[in-house]
């Protein structure tokens, strides 16, 4: 356990820098450190896992990857629509969490209180309603996606199921960033960008959980010795 917190390290320090660099609006520096943040959360999940790898490792580090595009898809293709770019790579990503907590990782039924992200979706969708314009369609469908990840993950470790409900927060608060910005203080950017770090962190903290307890549930216990004699 403490091996799987020490490979999250680097990531944590990079979010701390980069939400620092929001926080004092270091224009130059909030691009490049942003591009920092998932190659070192893939990193700590390589580290992590490299000796029990699985599938469910790396449809992970594809959501991961993907995510990384959504993060830089101004610098990545400039002089493109940012905004539809975004929500493209980024429900990529989501069809790999999906994938990973409706079929590989869940370990209960849907809870109730999930139905809350139901509620949500419909909110926020009627809220921004008259801002999404051209966008409504693509918002939409990407909301439908978020929200089946939320609900997906809290079908999972307790970790995931954190990190679901804070992915869900981050996004939420950028639509009103992207959308209608007036709504929103001066700190949500920084907001933004801690509640999506510790989504994706407890994301691939669940996932690498998940896996080691499935392997050391499946793994015969050790016959002593003396049983033996």
């Amino acid at each position: 356990m403490p091996r799987l917190w020490i490979a999250f390290i680097p990531f944590a320090f990079a979010a701390v820098i980069h939400v620092w660099m929001l926080a004092i609006d270091a224009q130059d520096a909030t691009g490049p450190t942003k591009l920092m943040l998932m190659p070192f959360l893939a990193l700590a999940v390589v580290w992590a896992a490299h000796r029990e790898w699985t599938s469910a490792h790396t449809v992970l580090v594809t959501a991961i990857g993907l995510s990384w595009i959504g993060d830089g898809a101004g610098p990545l293709f400039p002089g493109a629509d940012t905004v539809p770019l975004m929500l493209l790579f980024f429900a990529f990503a989501h069809v790999c969490y999906i994938w990973l907590f409706w079929r590989m990782l869940p370990v209960r039924r849907v809870p109730l209180w999930a139905g809350v992200y139901v509620v949500w979706f419909v909110t926020l969708l009627t809220v921004l309603w008259s801002d999404l314009g051209g966008l409504l369609i693509p918002v939409a469908a990407y909301g439908l996606l978020l929200a089946a990840t939320a609900m997906g993950a809290a079908r999972c470790h307790p970790l995931i199921a954190a990190g679901g409900a804070l992915f869900l927060f981050a996004d939420s608060v950028l639509a009103f960033e992207l959308f209608r910005p007036e709504a929103l203080p001066a700190w949500s950017s920084p907001l933004v960008m801690t509640t999506y770090c510790l989504g994706q962190a407890l994301f691939a903290a669940g996932v690498i959980l998940t896996v080691r307890e499935r392997r050391a549930a499946e793994t015969p216990a050790a016959v002593p010795a003396e049983a033996l004699a």
